[in-house]
């Protein structure tokens, strides 16, 4: 019987990991002993594994693959498990369900990487490998923004999206729904906003700045139903789906559904169908702040996350330098000019959040401009992780120069059209530590951690997103669950999980 490696070639790589002689084999008689309160994983091991295995694994007090929910393991964490496999037995604990779930995606790795395949694989022995593993992840927030408002994506497509990320121990979906160019949220209060506001006329080609357009309509919007469909989904997977409802910038496509919240409300506009920063933003006056209340209490209806990302960043303000309504409402406020309006903004709406129960996310071009109730996403620089920990911010970082998947993974002129700039390859990617070097003990401890971001400009099919997600978005979850792990270990892993990838159909780059 060939050596079975795959407890040595996890990604990402448990905290402790000790290989045994022997497997145990999954086969018809194969039942499951499923323990109080760990039945939403027993039903997740049965929905991944039938496909592949066509195993029934059956309920039974005397199975032999137990899942227990066990409290004396709490000092893991909510996230953590510890797996013991023998020759006759399984035993997967943790203290928390969403540790037993981490823990089945382990032991879904273990497996060949044909238990990962869509369609029964027969001749294959299910074998996992005898070991003993106990595992919690560094970082809570390790996550992947996906851009569905430049280039919508169906549901269909995010739920698979959604799977990939749990496979990978990824945490939080980052789901980006609204931006100038489209708004694919419901709101049943408002429906022109994807009647008009999910539709443009066509697409520029080419980098910002670029004259030429392709000519081609494009547009899309998710019902509700679809939405919390998807956040059931993902949920079943311990992943979490915060969305994303950019203001006062980035709204384009709102003001082309409702001209009255912008600050020319004479002015008939369209969904934009350019990149880069539009100048058009929303208004400051009363009809705007209960507009966004109104979006944002339908979209906390429909998603749970405790924390509501609501943009805030690239917000020029000359339109309210220019308008008599925001010089007024700055004066009146007791602000220095209108400029400061767009703290002000935020903190209308981070007010309105807190309220209700979440917690307001906002991106932060330099660390220190939002209030001081945001978690705070930094990703022009790196050291805006630290000016903003050191102001009290909760932080995720999002440095650009190594979570932002829309860049080129190489200089090779033949990669597909990217982002123009820099190129975030592999290792800046597998490098990236979220948690700055000088950083304080309690400075560290406000660093929730980390995720990627794909921006979709330049990105309109799957294959396209996949190819530009994988493997970098491995080296990002190896190193937001698993610390700082040795370039050549990653990479000696990386080369076995590419089987895997390639029974899930995953189309990545070389």
């Amino acid at each position: 019987m060939p050596v079975h490696r795959s407890v040595l070639t996890l990604v990402p790589r448990p905290a402790m990991a000790v290989l045994r002689p022997g497997y145990f084999t999954l086969d018809a008689e194969t039942a499951l002993h499923i323990g109080a309160g760990t039945e939403p994983a027993a039903e997740l091991l049965r929905t991944l594994l039938a496909p592949a295995t066509g195993l029934a694994l059956r309920p039974s007090p005397a199975g032999q693959v137990k899942l227990a929910v066990d409290s004396t393991l709490g000092t893991l964490g909510d996230e953590g498990y510890v797996l013991t496999i023998a020759p006759d037995a399984v035993l997967l604990r943790a203290a928390h369900l969403t540790g037993l779930l981490r823990g089945i995606q382990t032991i879904r790795q273990l497996l060949p990487p044909q238990a990962l395949s869509e369609t029964v694989q027969t001749d294959t022995p299910w074998l996992l490998p005898c070991s003993e593993i106990t595992d919690h992840p560094r970082h809570p927030w390790r996550g992947a923004m996906l851009d569905v408002a430049r280039h919508f994506q169906p549901v269909s497509y995010l739920r698979r999206y959604v799977d990939l990320l749990a496979l990978h121990k990824i945490s939080v979906f980052h789901l980006h729904l609204t931006d100038d160019q489209g708004w694919r949220m419901p709101v049943a209060a408002r429906p022109k906003l994807t009647e008009i506001g999910g539709h443009r006329t066509e697409s520029q080609k080419g980098p910002a700045g670029s004259g030429e357009f392709d000519g081609t309509p494009h547009g899309g919007a998710y019902t509700r139903a679809e939405l919390t469909g998807l956040v059931r989904y993902a949920a079943a997977r311990g992943v979490t789906v915060m969305p994303e409802i950019e203001m006062p910038g980035h709204v384009r496509a709102a003001l082309a559904a409702y001209p009255s919240l912008g600050n020319r409300p004479e002015r008939g506009l369209d969904v934009w169908t350019r990149w880069g920063v539009c100048d058009t933003v929303l208004g400051v006056h009363d009809e705007v702040l209960d507009f966004c209340r109104d979006v944002l209490d339908e979209v906390m209806d429909v998603f749970p996350s405790p924390y509501i990302h609501v943009g805030g960043e690239e917000c020029p303000t000359t339109e309210w330098t220019h308008s008599a309504a925001a010089r007024e409402r700055a004066v009146a406020e007791g602000l220095p000019d209108a400029e400061a309006l767009h703290g002000w903004f935020l903190g209308q709406i981070g007010e309105f959040l807190v309220r209700r129960g979440r917690r307001p996310v906002g991106w932060a071009e330099t660390g220190a401009e939002l209030p001081l109730d945001f978690t705070v996403m930094t990703w022009r620089d790196s050291a805006h992780t630290l000016t903003a920990a050191r102001r009290g911010h909760p932080v995720v970082s999002a440095y650009h120069r190594a979570t932002y998947l829309d860049y080129a993974q190489s200089g090779d002129p033949s990669e597909p059209p990217a982002q123009p700039g820099t190129v975030v390859d592999l290792r800046a990617a597998h490098a990236h530590d979220p948690v700055p070097e000088d950083a304080e003990p309690d400075v560290a401890e406000r660093v929730l951690g980390t995720q990627a971001q794909l921006w979709t400009e330049f990105v309109t099919m799957p294959a396209h997103i996949e190819y530009l997600t994988y493997p970098r978005l491995c080296a990002l979850a190896d190193r937001a669950w698993s610390g700082a792990t040795d370039w050549a270990d990653f990479r000696s892993r990386l080369d076995e999980h590419t089987a895997r990838l390639d029974a899930l159909g995953v189309r990545y780059h070389p």
